[in-house]
């Protein structure tokens, strides 16, 4: 029989899932190492068990011990399930940024966690860091797993998170993207990776308010990078011990909404719910997108899983709140998510039979008339067909020009979504508009329900 012996033998050996929509202009091919499918939902799993594994084997926890942690919540879930399957208590400080959700899922594996504030110094005896060693030296036969400078999270990756990639891309890979928080995900994979083909390039997606880029760019620890930032996973106010800084090519910064809009994109465009840190790595990606060239293998890190934001960049109020969401949708934005971008349109010229075949074979519902450059008509399928029945066949031939309804109406592509409802109605079906390169482009009820 095929079984696992208990949900910990589940973790790694996830997918590499390519990105298709969203890198469709991108020269090349861009596959994401999709997390979410190991048990707790997070790429953590991994460093977590690999922690707890070897903190039993040093001997610094023993049967029926403590262990404690402070987390942003995906290292604690996976150190949750492995406490759930070897019989341990576990105790969790967060920060009070985490979402709720997060802190239910701990709770729900049997945790007791502690929310701290985020807005102190990582010194200060109510940081979440200072409040977890302090309970490590009060409760006997504890274990403070300590991620960021505990050397067995990025040991984790260099076991496992780096052959899986090399293997599943038969050593293609080019350029691996990687938020980065503790620095075990991108330190460990890196080193595989780098030990393998030391020409592929490592960028870590940061976030602002976080002291990495402009530590690796000047070596220096400038304080006045440090202010509060929604981004949940990656950034930081400290320099971790996980993070080696040598095996980074380069950091990009990814802002708070550009992140929380990439997760939402990604559900929506590629049907993969995803969490803050995976929106982030995947907008340093397009950012970067300059740099790739056709023959590249980009391997993006997608660290967790989009349940834990439900009640953050999942919820348009919260989203609305803060400004991520600009409720001004343009036409702009619609004619982006198009996956058919080609102009069909018929002449006046064209027979009503013409028009009509031409409309089934394509599958489009209206089209424009256009006389040269210029809108002179619209013809809808509907009317085509209604024209059809209700007429002797002879009435097939006859032209366009005799059928066709008015132009449809021409909007700016700046012009707010919401506004549209001023120009299509039951009787104007679609609108046009033309991009900055001159581009003309129909929008019809059903490209405009796609986008939304």
């Amino acid at each position: 029989m095929d079984y696992k012996n208990n949900i910990l033998e589940t973790i790694g050996n996830t997918p590499l899932v390519k990105i298709n929509k969203i890198t469709a202009n991108l020269p090349c091919l861009v596959l994401a190492k999709v997390e979410t499918f190991n048990p707790g939902h997070s790429i953590k799993d991994r460093m977590a068990v690999k922690m707890l594994e070897d903190a039993e084997k040093n001997e610094r926890i023993t049967e029926g011990g403590t262990i404690i942690e402070c987390t942003s919540g995906n290292t604690g879930m996976g150190l949750a399930l492995a406490a759930a399957v070897k019989g341990y208590r576990c105790i969790f400080t967060t920060s009070d940024k985490q979402s709720k959700e997060k802190i239910d899922l701990l709770k729900a594996h049997g945790a007791e966690v502690i929310v701290c504030p985020t807005n102190v110094e990582p010194e200060d005896p109510r940081s979440y860091y200072s409040v977890a060693e302090r309970l490590s030296k009060e409760i006997p036969n504890s274990c403070w797993m300590n991620q960021y400078d505990n050397l067995s999270n990025r040991q984790a990756h260099y076991e496992s998170t780096g052959p899986e990639i090399w293997a599943q891309t038969e050593g293609k890979i080019t350029h691996l993207i990687v938020g980065v928080g503790t620095g075990g995900t991108v330190s460990g994979t890196a080193q595989y990776l780098k030990e393998q083909n030391p020409n592929i390039k490592v960028w870590g997606i940061d976030t602002y308010g976080s002291v990495f880029k402009k530590y690796k760019e000047t070596g220096i620890f400038d304080p006045n990078e440090i202010y509060p930032y929604i981004t949940e996973g990656i950034g930081e106010d400290i320099l971790p011990k996980n993070v080696d800084f040598s095996l980074i090519d380069a950091f990009e910064k990814v802002t708070d909404k550009d992140g929380a809009v990439m997760a939402r994109r990604l559900a929506r465009e590629e049907g993969i719910l995803l969490g803050y840190s995976a929106g982030s790595a995947m907008a340093g990606l397009m950012q970067l997108q300059e740099q790739f060239t056709a023959d590249d293998v980009v391997v993006v890190i997608f660290h967790d899983h989009g349940s834990r934001y439900v009640g953050k960049i999942f919820n348009d109020d919260w989203m609305r709140e803060r400004n991520f969401l600009d409720d001004e949708l343009k036409v702009k934005d619609v004619i982006g998510r198009k996956t058919n971008k080609i102009f069909y349109s018929v002449t006046p010229q064209n027979t009503v039979r013409e028009a009509f075949d031409m409309m089934k074979k394509l599958d489009i519902s209206q089209m424009p008339v256009m006389n040269g450059n210029d809108m002179v008509g619209s013809i809808a399928e509907n009317a085509v067909l209604t024209y059809l029945l209700e007429n002797p066949i002879r009435h097939a031939e006859h032209k366009i020009e005799d059928i066709m309804d008015a132009p449809f109406p021409i909007v700016n592509e700046d012009l707010p979504v919401k506004q549209l409802n001023r120009y299509i109605s039951k009787k104007i079906p679609a609108v046009m508009a033309k991009d900055k390169a001159g581009s003309m482009h129909i929008l019809t009820k059903y490209d405009i329900i796609q986008a939304v």
